[in-house]
């Protein structure tokens, strides 16, 4: 019986190194590449390790180019996204969690629904409506646009974890004074911030990663994002393989650097969503 529970182990061990690395070697590879030269990126067979690493490729990244406006904008556009989805889906899945209303599973049903459907399904409508307001390749138009795209999971993963706080607290509030916004505010929203935490993070994470919105919803330099600057350096008939992957590890810090200092909230998070009425 021990042997077949240390086999089990040492099975599921394994399975997890396997995953690490397939998620921990191309992140290696790409710090990798964009320590070399260009000859040295080219070079057949590949090394895993530059013989003598140079900056040479951040340095073409972060002062010949207009790197560091596109990181800007996407800083704006992504920490705007996390705010005002968060906000607004707390609000909208507080109204679910604790008040019942007719149609309230329809509406519901078509948060879910919406979740199936493609985002490039409405990047047309989305384009006609900014244009129409003078909202595009503006920063207000894109965070509403990516808004839209995050606001139904924020709503419905908020909602999960507001279900998990009992009503009693909400009416002792309601008994001392408080008035519903009160109640929401002085009760709910301290409970909950590890959930609220978790949101933010995946709603600034999609809005950070997404290439189609920006592309379709911007134009020019003015308004351009991390990824839409990496793009460009993908060239018809040449790939600049070291200043690619040195903006792509530029382009990754901010991402890991806000799980490093939030990556608490974010456990504990995603533990109390999954806890259901």
């Amino acid at each position: 019986m021990k042997w077949r529970r240390r086999r089990g182990a040492m099975v599921a061990y394994l399975f997890l190194i396997l995953v690490c690395l397939y998620n921990i070697v191309p992140f290696v590879w790409m710090v990798s590449t964009s320590l070399k030269t260009d000859k040295e990126a080219y070079a057949i067979p590949p090394t895993l390790w530059p013989e003598e690493p140079t900056y040479e490729a951040y340095s073409q990244v972060l002062l010949w180019t207009n790197f560091p406006r596109y990181f800007l904008n996407s800083t704006i556009i992504s920490l705007g996204t996390a705010l005002l989805s968060t906000l607004i889906g707390s609000l909208a899945g507080y109204g679910f969690s604790r008040f019942i209303f007719r149609g309230r599973g329809a509406l519901i049903g078509i948060i879910l629904a919406s979740q199936m459907l493609p985002g490039v399904l409405l990047v047309g409508p989305y384009f006609k409506m900014l244009a129409r307001f003078a909202l595009y390749n503006t920063y207000p138009g894109l965070i509403l646009a990516f808004t839209t795209i995050t606001l139904p999971f924020s709503t419905w993963m908020l909602k999960g974890f507001i279900d998990t706080v009992p009503e009693e607290l909400d009416e002792a509030a309601l008994i001392d004074g408080c008035s519903r916004l009160g109640a929401y505010l002085r009760v709910i929203l301290p409970v909950i911030t590890p959930g609220m935490v978790a949101t933010m993070i995946f709603a600034f994470l999609l809005a950070w990663g997404d290439l189609l919105w920006v592309l379709v919803l911007t134009s020019g330099e003015r308004m351009a994002t991390v990824t839409l600057g990496l793009s460009r350096l993908v060239t018809q008939f040449r790939i600049i393989w070291p200043q690619l992957m040195a903006g792509s590890v530029v382009g990754a810090l901010p991402p890991v650097i806000l799980y490093l200092i939030l990556q608490n909230y974010l456990v504990e998070g995603l533990t109390a969503g999954a806890v259901k009425e």
